[in-house]
């Protein structure tokens, strides 16, 4: 690529216009300002995103100089966590993509992280494909991972940190076979390899218990674990005389479940939870004891308030310093040549 010609990290169209409209100005007037740009979070964070926002520039890499921090390190609120320096003109429209690749990488491994710490050392499963756009599978699942998922639901989700997807039975499935969760289990042992973990889904007939009881008689050593997902709006029959009424997964639905099992000599069958968990339901369940094995986690990860948006601002122009109010330069000796 010549001088001349903008960067535009070959899909100008997912650059805000005005950064394209900025390079054409530059170009027309044939000014190309050496500048140093910094990219701060407003929050504290686990940083996620910095290969794939470094890769985007790769078309000039040679013409810039690129120091940032890591995947994975904590950040703090307005800490510089990568500064680019270079002819503006090089790098102008990618500000977009830049942004965004790092503020949806550090939001879901920042809500992950703090998911993970809410289950006291419990594996997290992050179940969050269904919840979003399927190209955002593989970063979305790598951000889980590197913020503390132990396992992911897609193939893609697992792509980049070699992670295969793990789940067993939906209630799709169930249905399949007319209702009937015992003998979709049973055909899940019948046809898939024996070295997958069998968790079975039991909330399909509103009886988690009645039904954990039941693969497990049937099943025997080859059942791993029972998942309780039931809806919000509803109430297990274990639950049914309660007051007020004990809606959706909740610690007493988990309660009966590894009694009945218990009961039954199941006591190695484990139990996740999962149907709309975040940290702060995660923390309820573990303060009270909750026997949870395992939690699964979606939406909640993916959410976006705003909390994690990025912004990049320059700072120095020509060697000397430029920069909007409040915003001059804050140098960072944690960065390293990326």
């Amino acid at each position: 690529m010549s001088d001349s010609t903008p960067a535009n990290g070959s899909r100008p169209e997912y650059s805000d216009k005005y950064f394209v409209r900025a390079a054409d100005i530059l170009i027309a007037d044939d000014h190309n300002p050496e500048v140093l740009m910094q990219i701060f979070c407003r929050s504290e964070a686990v940083l996620c995103g910095v290969n794939e926002a470094v890769s985007l520039f790769s078309h000039v890499r040679d013409r810039l100089a690129i120091c940032a921090l890591e995947d994975g390190d904590s950040i703090a609120p307005w800490e510089t966590i990568l500064t680019i320096s270079g002819a503006y003109r090089d790098f102008a429209p990618l500000e977009t993509q830049c942004l965004g690749v790092l503020a949806r990488g550090t939001r879901v491994a920042t809500q992950t992280r703090a998911v993970v710490e809410a289950a006291r050392g419990k594996p997290v499963l992050f179940f969050g494909g269904r919840h979003d756009h399927y190209l955002v599978q593989k970063t979305d699942g790598y951000a889980a991972i590197l913020g503390g998922a132990v396992g992911v639901a897609t193939d893609a989700q697992g792509a980049r940190s070699g992670y295969p997807g793990v789940g067993t039975i939906p209630h799709a499935l169930i249905a399949a076979y007319g209702g009937d969760t015992v003998l979709a289990s049973k055909k899940f042992v019948q046809h898939m390899p024996h070295d997958i973990p069998f968790v079975a889904l039991v909330d399909f007939d509103n009886d988690c218990a009645g039904t954990s009881v039941a693969v497990a008689r049937a099943l025997g050593d080859r059942l791993s674990g029972v998942r309780l997902d039931t809806a919000s709006a509803l109430v297990d029959l274990s639950l049914i005389d309660s007051d007020p009424p004990l809606k959706g997964v909740n610690p007493s639905l988990v309660g009966c479940v590894r009694r009945a099992l218990d009961e039954a000599g199941f006591p190695k069958v484990e139990i996740v939870v999962s149907g709309g968990m975040n940290a702060t339901r995660i923390a309820e369940f573990e303060s009270c004891g909750a026997q949870v094995d395992a939690y699964g986690v979606g939406s909640s990860i993916l959410h976006n308030d705003g909390q994690f948006d990025f912004t990049a601002d320059i700072v120095r122009s020509q060697g000397k310093a430029v920069s909007k109010e409040g915003r001059s330069y804050r140098p960072n000796d944690r960065l390293k040549p990326a």
